[in-house]
C-alpha cells in the first residue's frame, strides 16, 4: 500500500435534543467571548442556542453558493461587533458563510447543521462571484467543532431530507475515486453509504423519526469526512459548475446528478462498485442506488430546477476542463454532454447509449 490519509483537528459533539448546551461547552472550550450566531431563520432553537452564549451579533442574510458581496457583508459585520467567535445554525449555506468569514479573519467556527450537508466537516470553501463558484481548501474554515442534534432535523420536510440526504451519499460516491481516494476513505465512504440507506427511508416516511434522523446524520457525518481527506471527484466538478453558472438548488443538483456519474463510473472502478453494492445490499451499485431513490421519491430532472437546454453546451466547456485527472473511466466533451442532456431530462441512467456517449 503506498497512500497518505490526513485526519482533520475537530470535536464531533452529538447531542440529540440539548444543541444548545452542546454548544455552550463548545464555545466556552475556545474562551469566546463575543460570540456572532449565523442562522438563516429565527426560531425557537435557534434563540435557544444564541441565549446560551456571549451573543454580539445575529447575521440572518444566508444565501445558497455564499455570493462573494454577501460574504464581504458578513465579514465587516464580524469586525465591527469585534466577534470572536462564530457560531452557524443551518445548513451548507449558513456553514458556508460561516468558512467565508472563517476565510479571511480567522475566527474559529462552532457548526449546528440542520441538515446533511456535510459541509461542517470538511476545509473547503465556496464562493460565487458572476456566475462562477470558486472552491479552495484552507485549515482555517475548517469548524473546530461540530455540534449534532436530531431534534434540530425534525422539521426539516420530507423532500429536503431526500434531497439533502442524496447529496451525503453522493459524498460517499465521489470519494472512492476522488484524487486522494485511500483505503480509509473507502471504509468512512460505504459505512456512511451503509447508514444514509437505513436512515433516509424511515426519515422519508417520518421526518420526525428521531432514530432515523440520527442513522442519516451519522452517515452523513462519515461521507463528509470521507470526502474531506478524497477531495472533489467528478460528481462534485459537475455540481459546481451548475449551480454557481446557474444558481440551481445545491442539494436537489447533487441528488438529480449522482446515478449518472454512477452509471458512467462503475465499469471502470469495480473495487468501488462492489463497495456500494456491499452497502446498499444488492447486486449492483446502481441498483441500490435506483432502489433508494425510487423509495425516497428522489429529484429526477434537472429541467425540474430551473436548468434550460440551451444552457448546457456552456456547460459542458467548463466541466470538460476541470475532469479530475484520477476519475476511473476517461471522460470527453461528448460524455459529459450526454450525461448532462440525460439528466436533464430524466432519462434511465442505465440507458447503454448513456454508459458511454455514442453506445461506445
Amino acid at each position: 500500500m503506498h497512500f497518505v490519509h490526513e485526519l482533520l483537528p475537530q470535536r464531533v459533539r452529538f447531542a440529540t435534543g440539548d444543541a444548545a448546551g452542546g454548544v455552550k461547552a463548545e464555545v466556552e472550550l475556545l474562551g469566546a467571548q463575543r460570540v456572532m450566531v449565523i442562522a438563516a431563520h429565527a426560531g425557537e432553537a435557534v434563540d435557544q442556542i444564541a441565549s446560551g452564549l456571549p451573543t454580539a451579533l445575529r447575521f440572518d442574510e444566508v444565501v445558497m453558493h455564499v455570493p462573494v458581496e454577501v460574504a464581504e457583508r458578513a465579514r465587516a459585520a464580524a469586525l465591527a461587533h469585534q466577534a470572536d467567535a462564530v457560531v452557524s445554525v443551518g445548513g451548507g449555506s449558513a456553514t458556508g458563510l460561516a468558512k467565508a468569514v472563517a476565510l479571511t479573519t480567522g475566527l474559529p467556527t462552532v457548526a449546528v447543521p440542520t441538515t446533511y450537508a456535510g459541509s461542517e466537516a470538511t476545509a473547503v470553501w465556496g464562493l460565487t462571484e458572476a456566475g462562477r463558484k470558486t472552491t479552495g481548501v484552507d485549515p482555517r474554515v475548517l469548524p473546530r467543532a461540530i455540534v449534532y442534534d436530531a431534534t434540530l432535523l425534525r422539521t426539516l420536510s420530507a423532500a429536503m431530507s431526500v434531497s439533502s440526504g442524496l447529496n451525503a451519499l453522493a459524498h460517499c460516491v465521489d470519494s472512492l475515486w476522488a484524487p486522494r481516494a485511500d483505503p480509509i476513505n473507502a471504509v468512512y465512504a460505504t459505512e456512511g453509504a451503509r447508514a444514509l440507506n437505513e436512515g433516509l427511508p424511515r426519515v422519508a416516511r417520518d421526518p420526525g423519526d428521531l432514530a432515523g434522523i440520527e442513522n442519516a446524520l451519522y452517515g452523513a457525518y462519515l461521507a463528509a469526512t470521507a470526502f474531506a481527506s478524497a477531495g472533489s471527484g467528478l460528481h462534485h466538478k459537475i455540481c459546481h459548475v451548475l449551480g454557481g453558472k446557474y444558481n440551481l438548488p445545491h442539494a436537489q443538483t447533487h441528488a438529480t446528478v449522482l446515478p449518472y456519474v454512477l452509471a458512467l463510473n462503475a465499469p471502470s472502478a469495480p473495487q468501488a462498485e462492489a463497495r456500494l453494492a456491499n452497502a446498499f445490499g444488492t447486486a449492483t451499485a446502481l441498483e441500490g442506488l435506483q432502489h433508494l431513490r425510487q423509495t425516497l421519491g428522489a429529484p429526477r430532472a434537472l429541467r425540474d430546477y430551473g436548468m434550460q437546454w440551451s444552457d448546457i453546451p456552456a456547460a459542458v466547456e467548463e466541466i470538460t476542463a476541470v475532469v479530475p485527472p484520477s476519475n476511473p473511466e476517461p471522460v470527453t466533451a461528448v460524455d459529459i454532454a450526454a450525461l448532462l442532456y440525460a439528466a436533464w431530462a430524466g432519462r434511465r441512467p442505465d440507458d447503454p447509449d448513456l454508459v458511454r456517449a455514442g453506445g461506445r
